[in-house]
């Protein structure tokens, strides 16, 4: 059983805290991630509380779009305080520890095939060059190089696999659209990250990782659109939202409702989304608190 299917069933209702709602569109992209079977006596506890957001000279404006359902909730029974700040993910019974107490890097792999196969559940996170994705890996592992933060867009090159708390996998994946790279390094990044998209059974979720300080790429649009066609689970997490390039040009917030705009014309159910910043912390707990949901319910 997925997710996906468990979720898009829920009517769309939109959050009373969020600025444009998002219509239906052409295909189904169905909200989930990979799991195991659920057995009938599961009984999840009442889901922690979100995290409180952060200091308000922090928050940028919110934005309005369809809420991200988790199984073991009631449409009817949603609270504002079931909503993480600055994202449409509703906090359902699966919620639980989301506090990162230990990470260690396992090993690099350029091939699918060669990844881990130790059975634990994984968070691919995967992103345009230059799009914060080590920056963010270590604000939410809190701890400095545990991902190589260079300023070379397509630094990272093989599937690099980091155990968290000896129990699931954050996955940094090489970044896509880099423009120094050859036509055969750009193919062979193709070919070997979809085929891990495609063949790995203990992925969760892909974080596609949207620099919110530029407008949307189209670059980004077709490899959310490209994992929506084959039925790959992820979270948009929309990075760098604490700025604007070079000063000027639309802030963060509007760059993010055109992106849903857009991404609106190809998703029939939106899928979960977050605003994110390494620099000020901004949706770092959420975040967690969110993939704990995921990651507990794939475990049962």
């Amino acid at each position: 059983m997925l997710l996906r299917t468990y979720i898009s069933s829920f009517p769309q209702i939109t959050s009373p805290l969020r600025l444009a709602s998002l219509s239906p569109t052409s295909f189904h992209h169905r909200l989930s991630f990979r799991r195991h079977a659920v057995s009938s006596s599961t009984n999840p506890s009442p889901p922690p509380p979100p995290p409180p957001p952060p200091p308000p000279n922090s928050l940028p404006k919110p934005v309005r779009t369809v809420l991200f359902i988790p199984p073991g909730v009631d449409p009817e029974d949603i609270t504002d305080k079931m909503i993480l700040p600055e994202s449409n993910i509703v906090i359902g019974p699966y919620a639980g520890h989301a506090q990162i107490k230990d990470v260690m890097f396992i090993k690099s792999s350029d091939r699918p095939k060669d990844c881990p196969k130790d059975g634990f559940p994984e968070f691919a996170i995967l992103g345009r060059s230059n799009v914060g994705k080590s920056s963010l890996i270590n604000a939410l592992v809190r701890r400095k190089e545990v991902a190589l933060t260079s300023k070379k867009p397509g630094k990272t090159q093989l599937i690099n696999h980091f155990l968290v708390n000896k129990s699931w996998y954050i996955v940094d994946l090489p970044g896509y659209g880099f423009a120094k790279a050859s036509e055969s390094a750009k193919t062979d990044w193709s070919s070997f990250t979809k085929g891990y998209f495609l063949n790995r059974d203990t992925l969760v979720a892909v974080l596609l990782l949207i620099d919110a300080s530029v407008p949307p790429q189209r670059i980004d649009l077709d490899c959310a659109n490209w994992l929506g066609r084959n039925n790959v689970p992820l979270t948009f997490v929309f990075t760098k939202c604490d700025k604007t390039k070079g000063g000027k040009g639309a802030k963060p917030v509007e760059n993010i409702k055109a992106f849903h705009d857009l991404i609106s014309k190809n998703y029939k159910q939106p899928p979960p989304w977050i605003m994110t910043s390494s620099v000020t912390g901004l949706g770092r707990d959420g975040l967690l608190l969110h993939m704990s949901q995921l990651r507990n319910y794939w475990d049962n």
